[in-house]
C-alpha cells in the first residue's frame, strides 16, 4: 500500500510541472530554447568531410555527352560469345540498355 502512495505522489508532482495551456508550453519552450542551444557537430563534421571528397562541382568542367560504345549494328554474340576484353570500357548503363533491347526482341524481358 506505501508503493502505491509514493507512486501516485510522484505522479502529482510530476503532472503539476506539466504546463496546463498553450500559452505555458510556448513559455516554457522560449525558456528551453534560451537556454541550450543545440549544435549538431557530427552533421557539421560529416558535411565537410563530404565536401572535401567530392569537391567543388561548380568548378569542375562539364563533360559533352559520349558517343555510345557499342555500335548500333552489334549483336549479342558480337560483344558476349568471346573471351576477349572489350576494346574500350562499356559503361554500364550502356550494357543495360543493350542487353534489355535484345532481351525484348526476344521476348524474354517484359
Amino acid at each position: 500500500m506505501e508503493n502505491n502512495v509514493s507512486n501516485s505522489l510522484s505522479l502529482v508532482t510530476n503532472v503539476s510541472s506539466c504546463p496546463t495551456t498553450v500559452n505555458d508550453e510556448t513559455k516554457l519552450m522560449e525558456e528551453n530554447a534560451n537556454n541550450v542551444s543545440f549544435i549538431n557537430q557530427a552533421a557539421i563534421a560529416w558535411n565537410e568531410m563530404r565536401r572535401e571528397w567530392v569537391g567543388d562541382r561548380s568548378k569542375r568542367p562539364h563533360r559533352a555527352p559520349r558517343e555510345p560504345t557499342i555500335s548500333w549494328c552489334a549483336t549479342y554474340e558480337d560483344l558476349l560469345s568471346t573471351n576477349r576484353p572489350f576494346p574500350q570500357p562499356i559503361p554500364v548503363s550502356e550494357m543495360v540498355d543493350f542487353l534489355v533491347d535484345i532481351w525484348q526482341e526476344e521476348g524474354l524481358y517484359d
